[in-house]
């Protein structure tokens, strides 16, 4: 796999900063095309989860579409890709979300370079990206072990949903919570609200990965039983 390490790296930044351009762009469009922040905040909804079908389908083959620290975090303790390639995914995650970000102003002519000011911190927004990037990482591990080839709809449709039933509007993801910050539009966080929601996010995460280790198990034949005895 290190001959291929430079493809798998594009690819986990490319996807990254597809769906950050997706998640800013959608947002900045739709606050521009209405007042009413519940039909902005679904044409910021139903973009981001299109696109992660998009992107997990066409990348996915090539670098697992992780596009997520807190998913690349989960599958190096899993085993399941060794510390370097886990910390080159991370890099590459993160510069290409702040790419997304900047394209996306660039789009709209708006000033590339930004800090965002909208505010999203407290117990109840912390507690939300616990609860997205819990259901998140669980609905991919469980994707994983009974229907692989359904993940890219699995993420997606999770996504949309949670962007509603999450009082975060499910960021659950550390790479475009970075990226977002660098954004002063409809999709922003301030730079100081960063540090709860990251931590939120890995801690979900992880919750998740324990779970799924014992739930989705396989089942223990009788004569697996027995020999244990």
């Amino acid at each position: 796999m290190a001959a291929d390490m430079p493809r798998r790296i594009v690819a986990e930044a490319l996807g990254t900063a597809m769906l950050v351009a997706t998640v800013v762009g959608s947002g900045i469009m739709a606050d521009r095309l209405t007042d009413d922040v519940g039909l902005a905040l679904l044409g910021n909804t139903l973009p981001t989860g299109a696109i992660l079908v998009v992107l997990i389908t066409i990348l996915g083959p090539i670098s697992g579409a992780h596009f997520n620290p807190a998913v690349t975090l989960v599958f190096a303790l899993r085993r399941e890709i060794d510390a370097t390639a886990a910390l080159a995914y991370v890099i590459a995650q993160i510069v290409g979300g702040v790419a997304g970000t900047l394209l996306a102003h660039a789009m709209f002519e708006l000033p590339v370079l930004q800090i965002s000011q909208t505010v999203r911190t407290g117990n109840g927004q912390w507690l939300a990206e616990l609860v997205a990037a819990f259901g998140l990482v669980f609905t991919i591990l469980a994707g994983l072990r009974f229907r692989s080839d359904a993940i890219p709809w699995l993420v997606g449709l999770y996504i949309t949903a949670a962007y509603w039933f999450t009082a975060s509007t499910s960021f659950a993801n550390p790479a475009v919570a970075i990226a977002r910050a660098v954004s002063n539009t409809f999709a922003g966080i301030r730079p100081v609200d960063l540090p709860g929601f990251i931590f939120a996010e890995l801690l979900g995460a992880l919750l998740a990965m324990a779970l799924a280790g014992w739930l989705l198990s396989e089942p223990k034949s009788v004569t697996q039983m027995k020999a244990a005895k």
